[in-house]
């Protein structure tokens, strides 16, 4: 997908290439030394005397250039040490009416006026560092969250705990997403007594993808990563938890990876959670409506509820119908416009087209035979109801066994945050009929 890569950096680089630009002219402005400085440096070297020795003129060392009068004037002096070098150069002395002697560097140590002067300036103290933090820490590429050690004292069923102890639930995060985003999700699983990892894709990947590069390379160590961790012990499970488009699609490259290496892999799958997604065609609008709302962020009216959201929050039968929605503003109304013409272009280039027509064909029709979970919302603006609802019929003619739970009036991957009893009642529902099954089986 190297066309894409070109496309999508040109303007990237071309807006960083003005921001440098506009920068720099700031330079000399900024950095030039003040000229009340410049004065006070010339006045410094005027006040030191001119005969001086033949072999101190070839030697000599920034600070004979300096006057020990002016030294104390200058602010810097206050907080840094000087280094004093074991040379002869002329200094003050008060007795020849300011004339130079030169002396050696034992007698300039002894020199009351100018340990005076050392004293004052405080030279003499040893230098301090103060160390800061970094502003920010790097964004780690996926993170393993251990269960909470009293879970299992207090859960009071061995079989279930131990279920719980080998099954690791892989959250995928959405377009934008980053490891704090993902945190809650991943404490409300740990809470229960199972393994999380969180994994998320920075946007630089994502904008610069190629097929085989970074991104999928990023996937391929995450799926070496689980496939050790399930052959290090006979009957470990995973759960996966997938948002949106780009964690969904992250879900397929993983199932891609697994029939390469080990089929017998795809065995180990004993469910998979969909949060605000699918579209299962690589639809212009729908990818412009998620990049925008990845840009835009909390300003995107794809963040923006159903102003009806006042109704009960009572689980909604699929088909339900969407109530009128806020617009866009008209500034994220032309990017939407942009974008999509964007990836109408994108979407032709061949390489993108196979690649997307076959991660796609594996999810639509070579996913595990695990159970399958859908949560959506028909006030999503980013993916549609409707294409939600066509491809849950789709996997249930197939003979998939396929849950789905509309929230109706939530914006696209913030349902947990609107609605958590909701939400979580659905999980734990999954979880116990479908992942959990040993559990009901001792009780």
């Amino acid at each position: 997908m190297g066309s894409l890569s070109g496309i999508l950096q040109r303007p990237l680089v071309a807006a960083a290439a003005v921001a440098v630009a506009s920068f720099s002219s700031d330079l000399p402005t900024k950095f030039s030394t003040p000229k009340s400085s410049l004065e006070s440096l010339s006045l410094a070297e005027e006040s030191i005397c001119s005969p001086c020795t033949t072999s101190l003129q070839e030697s000599r060392s920034w600070v004979s250039h300096i006057s020990v009068s002016k030294l104390a004037n200058l602010s810097f002096v206050t907080r840094i040490r000087v280094p004093v070098p074991n040379i002869s150069f002329p200094v003050l002395n008060s007795s020849s009416n300011f004339a130079p002697s030169t002396i050696s560097f034992p007698s300039l140590v002894s020199s009351l006026s100018l340990l005076n002067l050392f004293q004052s300036a405080e030279l003499a103290k040893p230098l301090t560092y103060e160390h800061t933090e970094p502003t920010s820490v790097p964004e780690v590429l996926y993170k393993w969250h251990l269960p909470e050690p009293n879970v299992y004292e207090v859960s009071g069923n061995s079989d279930c705990s131990l279920a719980k102890s080998r099954t690791v639930v892989v959250l995928l995060g959405w377009l934008g997403a980053k490891q704090k985003h993902l945190k809650r999700y991943a404490e409300w699983y740990t809470s229960r007594g199972f393994h999380a990892i969180t994994f998320t894709f920075p946007m630089s990947e994502i904008i610069s993808y190629q097929v085989g590069g970074k991104a999928e390379q990023d996937v391929e160590l995450l799926v070496s990563h689980l496939a050790d961790w399930l052959e290090e012990e006979c009957g470990k499970n995973l759960v996966f938890h997938t948002f949106s488009n780009t964690g969904w699609l992250t879900y397929g490259v993983i199932l891609e990876k697994f029939q390469k290496q080990d089929p017998s892999l795809m065995s180990n799958i004993r469910g998979c959670i969909v949060d605000s997604a699918p579209v299962a065609s690589p639809d212009p609008q729908v990818w412009a409506s998620g990049f925008s709302a990845a840009f835009l962020k909390k300003h995107s009216v794809a963040t923006k509820g159903n102003p009806s959201s006042g109704v009960s929050d009572k689980e909604l039968p699929v088909g339900s119908k969407t109530l009128v929605e806020p617009s866009p503003a008209v500034t994220e109304a032309a990017l939407l416009v942009l974008l999509e013409k964007f990836f109408k272009v994108v979407f032709k280039i061949p390489t993108v087209n196979r690649r997307l027509s076959n991660v796609l064909g594996v999810l639509s029709s070579e996913q595990p035979g695990c159970p399958q979970l859908y949560i959506y919302s028909s006030a999503d603006r980013v993916i549609p109801a409707d294409h939600v609802e066509s491809f849950i019929e789709e996997q249930r003619k197939i003979g998939r066994e396929v849950r789905a739970c509309n929230f109706m009036y939530t914006p696209h991957v913030d349902h947990f945050r609107n609605n958590p009893n909701l939400y979580t009642s659905q999980l734990n529902r999954f979880l116990e009929d479908c992942v959990l099954t040993c559990c009901k089986q001792s009780t």
